[in-house]
């Protein structure tokens, strides 16, 4: 038991950190949209984004557009709904129960915080050309790099505990890292998004995994077997 605790709690120190930078560069993302500061490099990274002498097209050949559709699918809520609701039964037949419950914990309160803070904004969504896909809530943060944040790297976490190298542990927390990051990239290269409605959302990963770390503090305290 006293390896097991000597093991987390660096980690999970670390987990507090990354929470707690997170939450100071949201503030100061938000201040600056708040203000209007940023406006002026949204502007010029969509215009950069977008076809010479065709602001209605994206910069690059048709299917780079298509693709983009497809990746930006992997952070839309019925996708990782989809995911979340899979892992969980499987947790559950597995008499995982504590771990089905924290990541329904925490992708639940991801949602309901990119909800509560998208109605605080209330930021209008780029409007210099049209949109590349469908949307209908405001910009402010980023709910797909948000949630995919979420989803992807609690779920990477999870599988990493599994793996038995530290080189697997690195490579499955790097797929989700690359999912989070491609998905909030599309949301940008669509123009569905301001670039600083991405960053925000995408650096709420660290904060979901605050919620793999209060797992391993119960798991620790209750003797669960790792």
């Amino acid at each position: 038991m006293r390896f097991l605790r000597n093991w987390l709690e660096p980690r999970i120190l670390g987990i507090v950190a990354a929470v707690a930078s997170t939450l100071w560069i949201f503030i100061e993302v938000a201040e600056d949209v708040v203000e209007g500061d940023t406006r002026a490099l949204d502007n010029a990274i969509l215009v950069a984004l977008r076809a010479p002498g065709e602001p209605d097209s994206p910069l690059g050949p048709a299917w780079i557009e298509a693709v983009a559709r497809d990746v930006t699918a992997l952070g839309s809520f019925t996708v990782l709904g989809l995911v979340v609701a899979a892992v969980t039964v499987f947790l559950l037949l597995a008499r995982r129960h504590r771990t089905a419950m924290f990541v329904l914990l925490g992708t639940s309160s991801g949602t309901l915080v990119s909800v509560l803070l998208k109605g605080a904004f209330s930021r209008p969504r780029p409007d210099i050309f049209p949109h590349g896909d469908f949307v209908i809530s405001a910009s402010f943060p980023s709910g797909h790099a948000m949630l995919s944040a979420i989803v992807y790297l609690t779920l990477g976490a999870l599988l990493a505990r599994l793996m038995p190298r530290r080189r697997l542990k690195l490579y499955v927390m790097s797929i989700a890292l690359a999912l989070t990051v491609i998905v909030g990239l599309s949301r940008i290269y669509l123009g569905v998004h301001w670039p600083t409605d991405v960053l925000p959302g995408g650096r709420r990963g660290p904060g979901a995994l605050g919620w793999w770390g209060a797992a391993e503090l119960v798991k620790l305290r209750s003797g669960e077997r790792a």
